[in-house]
């Protein structure tokens, strides 16, 4: 949520950020709208010291023996203008939040320009990808002839983008979450939190999902949602909170399956598990000062990156771009991890600095250690990693040409010593 104190300062910029959004300037909407929002204050307030006033002479004038219906009738008056008035500002003030609400976050100003993912700017490449003297084969062929992904029966349990993991498959996806986890709060420092996987409509509010992406998101009949990532549930810990600065950073993670309609994305992926309306995450979740967070958010990158080089995965890290950045995010690092079968890079992990635009929306804030008051934090959110994606990386890039896959050296002691899956039966 934007700070309309800032918008009356800062107009023109506030448009210049819409426009490297793709959007068209609001500002002078939005002040309008602020003017006759404060001139109804002012009216409400005008009326009660006026009411407060007469009130006054009223006892008075009793004191006197004067009469006292004119004045009777000038606080009726005033009861009334005072009602219509404050009825008026919070209609004007309502407006002007659904207006902020569906706007979103500013980029940063060394966020590259442009509509989509094409003005990505890369940032750089680590590792080498695996050259094979053999066609690389998907990682939903590769699973299927393994007898461990059984897209099939996923179907007809629940539909299209669910699938059934057995065996050594589904054995890794709890391992790459235990290896996650283990690294993240031993070596890295965040804290491990199990939340809850439904929220209320402030939650989803809170972190930019209401009112704009309703329609990628699962709700149930009474009225709450399932979480599309720990996101949710992790930085809505401090909402409604004031926080000490000597307690800043928090840092948290958690691993959670998380529930996506992709709604939007009719046709893509629909084969394998790359986009699914269920899957694993490990989540990663930062609460900072104004002054920490870009430094934070490289920190972020830094540990989820970490993840892969211990996998031994070859990987870029890019800028996304004005046009290509989520909406509550002013920067966003997309780490995208190769696919052999894809020739390409896929996103593993989105990290994102999202300032005080949370913040506003959840009412977080923080007391700084000097000077007066409270100002809003700063959150950042990041996977780190998305655990299916990543299992599809290691089924690929450690496949043999026999159908095998070999188990990455960093994940052997969380599968019980293995260091290859073979086909079953």
């Amino acid at each position: 949520m934007h700070d309309i104190r800032w918008i009356r300062d800062h107009p023109a910029e506030f448009d210049r950020g819409l426009a490297r959004r793709g959007l068209a300037p609001s500002g002078e909407a939005v002040l309008r709208l602020d003017r006759a929002w404060r001139a109804a204050e002012t009216r409400a307030q005008e009326a009660q010291a006026r009411r407060n006033r007469i009130s006054r002479e009223i006892g008075t004038a009793k004191g006197r023996g004067d009469d006292i219906e004119p004045l009777l009738e000038q606080v009726e008056a005033d009861k009334g203008a005072e009602a219509a008035a404050a009825a008026e500002a919070a209609r004007l003030r309502q407006e002007i939040d659904d207006v902020l609400a569906g706007l979103p976050n500013l980029p940063a100003p060394d966020v590259p320009d442009g509509p989509d993912e094409t003005a990505n700017l890369l940032l750089r490449r680590v590792g080498e990808p695996p050259r094979f003297n053999f066609e690389a084969a998907s990682h939903e062929v590769i699973g299927e002839r393994l007898g461990l992904m059984d897209f099939r029966r996923a179907g007809r349990l629940s539909g299209s983008r669910f699938v059934i993991l057995r065996r050594d498959l589904a054995r890794m996806e709890r391992a790459l979450a235990q290896f996650m986890l283990d690294v993240q709060t031993r070596e890295f420092g965040y804290q491990e939190v199990a939340p809850p996987l439904l929220v209320r409509d402030e939650a989803v509010f809170g972190t930019g999902q209401l009112p704009k992406f309703a329609e990628d998101l699962f709700r149930t009949t009474d009225g709450l949602w399932l979480i599309p990532t720990a996101e949710v549930p992790l930085t809505n810990l401090v909402a409604d909170e004031i926080l000490d600065e000597a307690d800043l950073p928090l840092r948290f993670t958690a691993w959670t399956p998380c529930f996506r309609s992709e709604a939007g994305a009719a046709g893509k992926d629909t084969r394998g598990m790359i986009r699914q309306h269920q899957f694993m995450k490990v989540e990663l979740v930062s609460v900072t000062t104004p002054e920490q967070s870009a430094a934070e958010h490289e920190r972020m990158t830094a540990c989820a990156e970490d993840l892969l080089k211990r996998l031994g995965l070859a990987y870029r890290v890019v800028v996304l771009s004005t046009g290509d950045m989520g909406f509550a995010a002013q920067k966003t690092y997309d780490i995208e991890v190769w696919l052999p079968s894809q020739g390409t890079y896929r996103e593993i992990s989105s990290c994102s600095n999202c300032g005080a635009f949370q913040a506003q929306r959840m009412k977080a804030r923080y007391r700084p250690s000097e000077g007066r008051g409270t100002r809003p934090v700063h959150t950042l959110n990041g996977s780190g990693l998305a655990i299916g994606r990543t299992l599809i990386a290691i089924l690929e890039n450690y496949q043999h040409e026999d159908g095998s896959v070999s188990i990455p050296p960093a994940l052997q002691s969380y599968v019980g010593g293995q260091r290859l899956i073979e086909r079953h039966g």
